[in-house]
């Protein structure tokens, strides 16, 4: 029984000082920049919407709709 509790604190002692984990920081700074990263696209894509497309889009659906037929 002392053996089997000596064999369990020895494999809790190597696991607890292994140096395994990889990369939590490394994971954790990918995905802040690709979120920062697509944030940006999207706050771009907003803009080009917002004052190229959309007006001459509406103006061109007034157009269509708008007609003295």
């Amino acid at each position: 029984m002392e053996s089997k509790a000596r064999s369990a604190m020895l494999k809790t002692k190597q696991i607890l000082s292994g140096n395994s984990g990889e990369g939590y920081v490394d994971t954790a700074v990918k995905i802040l920049m690709s979120v920062v990263i697509g944030a940006l696209v999207l706050a771009g894509l907003y803009t080009l919407f917002g004052e190229t497309v959309l007006p001459t889009l509406t103006q061109r659906i007034k157009e269509m709709f708008n007609y003295g037929g």
